[in-house]
């Protein structure tokens, strides 16, 4: 901090040190219970970013696809990444991955004990640093409900649940996302059910259900510094891995792409830079902001 190693020259000097070392202390602590955040450098600082994760398919069998529309007219209006790979298979451990920069020992799709770790993650990180997080979760039966399977509704994509440091009371059901988008969290994840995000229904199921749902926040979010993010967490098994992730937003440049190779923890990385975090959690402290997408 500045002032730290200053010599006491004169009461004036130290008086100045001191109140720059508030004043830097300020930004990062809020001042009357508000805060706020510097996005690093290249990233930009939106009032609002919603990540929507997808299931189980490839590049190819959505962007460019007729049968994904929607999430195409968000590529054309917004930016796709041409090299946007997820980390392992099978689903679940992917989710760990985006949301933690680890897989936290998980290598199957079977419930987890709620709780299971205490390990840094993206909420844990927006919440230490004043912020605020939510999920919203399809079909999940009740508000923090750490039910391993109702319906369509599975455990395994809601990796929120497994980290003592994320309040279960943080994870909301989908019929909770506001209509009042001012009202939404800093940092928010969408997790569809097992039809809606194309794990058990077709690709067309999934890009009508985001578009009747999330339609509307993607158009506010294009005049309101806001920011969408849809993104899968892992491939069919039948193309390396490589999986569709889009953005769209105020500051996203139109028509934009990046060949640039990235992973989640690119994205995780990118997701906390955005709010100025000043921690980087698991492997995502060695991934890399996405760049060249951005209006500035």
């Amino acid at each position: 901090m500045s002032g730290r190693n200053v010599y006491r020259r004169s009461r004036a000097v130290v008086a100045s040190a001191l109140a720059f070392t508030a004043a830097a202390v300020g930004l990062w602590t809020g001042l009357g219970g508000s805060t706020t955040a510097h996005a690093a450098a290249g990233v930009p600082t939106p009032d609002h970013v919603v990540v929507v994760v997808f299931e189980n398919h490839a590049y190819s069998q959505v962007i460019g696809s007729s049968s994904a529309p929607y999430i195409n007219s968000l590529r054309t209006g917004g930016a796709n990444l041409t090299s946007s790979y997820a980390e392992t298979h099978p689903s679940q451990p992917n989710y760990y991955a985006l949301f933690s920069g680890s897989t936290q020992g998980v290598t199957d799709d079977s419930c987890v004990t709620p709780g299971f770790s205490s390990a840094a993650n993206l909420a844990s990180e927006v919440i230490a640093a004043g912020r605020t997080w939510a999920s919203y979760n399809e079909t999940l039966p009740s508000q923090g409900s750490t039910t391993c399977s109702s319906g369509n509704y599975a455990q395994k994509h809601n990796p929120w649940f497994g980290f003592s440091n994320v309040p279960t009371s943080s994870a909301k059901t989908f019929t909770q996302f506001p209509t009042d988008y001012t009202t939404l969290p800093q940092v928010s994840f969408v997790v569809p059910n097992l039809c809606s995000d194309m794990h058990d229904c077709s690709v067309s199921t999934g890009d009508t259900w985001l578009k009747n749902k999330l339609g509307a926040y993607a158009t506010w979010a294009k005049t309101h510094n806001s920011l969408l993010v849809v993104t899968f967490d892992e491939d069919n098994r039948l193309s390396g891995n490589k999986i569709p992730t889009v953005f769209y937003g105020q500051q996203v440049t139109a028509g934009s792409t990046s060949s640039t190779t990235y992973n989640h923890y690119d994205l995780l990385r990118t997701l906390e830079d955005s709010q100025g975090l000043s921690t980087h959690a698991g492997n995502a402290a060695s991934g890399k902001d996405i760049t060249g997408i951005w209006t500035s």
